[in-house]
């Protein structure tokens, strides 16, 4: 292959072998020497594939194109960038052309480079690992490793992985020896390791090992992971991390989603093309109401979405609850909105709401009651009693295998599907107004007011754990609505344990939680007029987010969007208010619900442009993206009313959305 003599003149020359500008690195060169050798990225011998070229053997599977002529290119840099370097970026590409399969061309661009993918005794290594021939890969690891102290710590993990197929095949003998030649020599300064991997001789099986052990067995997928963990030891310029232009696009899609303030698209190549950077839409935001729904009679308290996202359940003063049914597609003004049922056996006002996991039942709470509804009949299928006051919060395990109440009066409690009590917190130091439980159930957070210190522990610790006062607040609630700083507190639990990992004191009342779906963080509504995101590892506040109003009322907001990168919360001022999670950028203050306060949002959990709003005007809203001008209707409102009252019944909607401000409305 030869640059025409047009070319050369720019700056290129061709010759056959003989470059000093591209070429191996020196690094490889004296440390490993040269190969242009033919392995795929996992570092096993691949056939030649695409097409036929002209080529010699080399022995060992390894090919060398001896027709294709080395291009010689000044510098060492990728075009006039001073910060990539040339050779890296050639490797990453041989990498990459062998990952997906194109082994033809990636031998081409080695050959007309000069560069190699990485040095024979590095494919060697990997294939050492992957076929578990340990010996040969602890023989050629000391000429790949930087210093003894990563030599040792290398030579550790490979012992690991070594004894933990011993046991799994039941050698113990092998195994024993394993642990007592090699792992525990390496392991002086770490007995507590040294023993953990003791114990693990007696796991009766290999199912029990795997699970202790939090291994995969002896599998391609556990070595594979054993040399994820060896690269931490050898330098990636002599063996490049596995995908690792991969990662590099990995990084950048992510880099442009932080960057894009209304992201909401789901990640996958429609939304995301390397082509172009990715951009969302600010009208394909959802911040216009598309329907309004309004059966009830009085304040609507609190809506929350099925996980199906087909239904949505509403509470209100007026002792009901609704399960509306929202169809998923069409047009807002085509919609089907169906009152399934409207459950009205509750005595008193209906506050928290939760559906099961499956959706075939919803919990609904009326003062110290919980009610559990079936949501194929709408029928009441029993009543529990066991709290004293107010049940503030309900929500279902993660699991299905339960569900939990808290109240003001100072219980948690576990419960069985069927209605069953199983379990009760102990010694909650506070009247709950709210509480949550992390998707990964490994911790459990509860919000109130009331603080009782309880007594200490015979060490003479606190037994809630880590105690944190707050720093003095910039506003504090006043009249009947103040409070000492003291008396409200998030307590995190321990789920499994139920031992109190942290106390955090606040300044102000504290009236809903929600937990992101990465357990991280949980998200708080502060008064007076402020919103938490609050780090669970370390209890630190992450974020703060203000601009809503919240002095006297309860306010429940959400994270919202397709990564749950936004947070949305009601207000006092009868407003819905958007922002951006990441930067706490107010992006959307979204009016159009009556007089009175909007008391909850709740987002779609299968439709990223869909969320709800409920009010005091007894109302509950639908929020979506401006329907298309090609779409929307004529610029006179139409409603049509067809819902009836007796626990089931459908209304059509007919909207317009010229100017933004249409609604269309379901009423009784």
């Amino acid at each position: 292959m030869h640059v025409p003599q047009s070319d050369q003149s720019s700056g290129f020359s061709v010759s056959i072998d003989s470059a000093s500008e591209a070429g191996p690195s020196s690094l490889l060169l004296d440390k490993l020497g040269h190969s242009n050798g033919l392995t795929n990225g996992n570092g096993f011998a691949a056939p030649m594939a695409n097409g036929s070229t002209k080529c010699s053997s080399m022995g060992n599977g390894i090919s060398k194109h001896s027709s294709i002529a080395r291009v010689s290119l000044p510098g060492t840099t990728l075009y006039q960038d001073p910060y990539v370097n040339r050779e890296e970026f050639v490797r990453l590409v041989i990498q990459s052309l062998k990952d997906v399969g194109y082994i033809e061309s990636a031998a081409t661009l080695e050959a007309e480079s000069g560069y190699s993918l990485e040095a024979p005794e590095v494919s060697e290594f990997r294939q050492y690992i992957l076929s578990a021939e340990w010996p040969r890969a602890e023989a050629v690891l000391p000429r790949l490793v930087a210093d003894d102290d990563s030599l040792w710590e290398a030579l550790f993990l490979i012992g690991k992985q070594k004894y933990l197929e011993l046991l799994e095949t039941r050698n113990i003998t092998a195994a024993l020896q394993v642990l007592r030649e090699q792992l525990a020599p390496l392991s002086a300064n770490s007995s507590e390791q040294l023993h953990a991997l003791s114990s693990l001789i007696m796991c009766s099986d290999a199912q029990e090992l795997r699970r202790r052990a939090l291994w995969d067995g002896a599998s391609v997928a556990s070595r594979q992971a054993l040399l994820t963990d060896l690269q931490e030891f050898i330098p990636s310029a002599i063996m490049i991390p596995q995908r690792r232009f991969a990662t590099l696009l990995t990084q950048a899609r992510q880099y442009q989603r932080e960057r894009c303030t209304y992201h909401n698209a789901p990640m996958n190549p429609t939304s995301f093309s390397l082509f172009c950077d990715h951009y969302c839409d600010k009208e394909d935001f959802p911040r216009v109401t598309t329907t309004i729904l309004h059966v009830h009679t009085d304040e609507v308290w609190n809506v929350t979405w099925s996980h199906d996202g087909l239904r949505l359940a509403s509470a209100s003063k007026d002792k009901t609850a609704i399960i509306w049914r929202i169809a998923p597609d069409g047009h807002p003004r085509d919609r089907e909105c169906v009152v399934e049922f409207i459950l009205r056996d509750h005595p008193y006002p209906v506050g928290a709401l939760a559906w099961s996991p499956d959706d075939s039942i919803l919990l609904t709470s009326a003062e110290n009651l919980i009610m559990l509804w079936d949501t194929k009949s709408g029928k009441c299928v029993t009543t529990l009693d066991s709290h004293m006051d107010t049940v503030s919060a309900l929500l279902w395990l993660p699991d299905g295998s339960g569900f939990m109440s808290a109240s003001l009066d100072r219980k948690v409690v576990a419960w069985e599907a069927s209605g069953k009590q199983v379990d009760e917190w102990p010694g909650v130091p506070i009247r709950v107004t709210d509480m949550a439980v992390a998707p990964d159930m490994k911790r459990l957070v509860v919000i109130g007011m009331g603080y009782q210190p309880t007594a200490l522990s015979p060490d003479g610790l606190p037994p809630w754990g880590v105690n944190r006062e707050p720093p003095p607040a910039s506003g504090v609630a006043t009249g009947s609505n103040a409070q000492s700083p003291s008396e409200n507190r998030i307590v995190i639990y321990d789920f499994k344990t139920k031992a109190t990992e942290l106390s955090i004191a606040t300044a102000g009342e504290l009236t809903s939680v929600k937990i992101s779906s990465d357990s991280r963080f949980a998200l708080v509504n502060h008064a007076p007029d402020a919103i938490h995101l609050l780090d669970l590892n370390d209890g630190h506040m992450a974020r703060k987010f203000t601009g809503q109003r919240q002095r006297q009322h309860v306010i429940r907001s959400c994270f919202g969007g397709v990564d749950g990168n936004f947070v949305v919360s009601g207000s006092e001022d009868r407003n819905v208010y958007v922002w951006h999670r990441d930067t706490g950028v107010l992006l959307e203050v979204l009016s159009g619900h009556g007089i009175g306060s909007v008391n909850c949002v709740a987002w779609n959990p299968q439709n990223e442009r869909m969320f709800a709003s409920c009010s005091d005007d007894c109302t509950v809203r639908i929020w979506e993206p401006l329907p298309l001008p090609s779409e929307t209707s004529a610029s006179v409102p139409l409603s049509i009313a067809d819902v009836t009252m007796n626990g089931k019944g459908k209304g059509r909607v007919f909207s317009s959305w010229d100017d933004g401000s249409g609604d269309g409305e379901v009423q009784s």
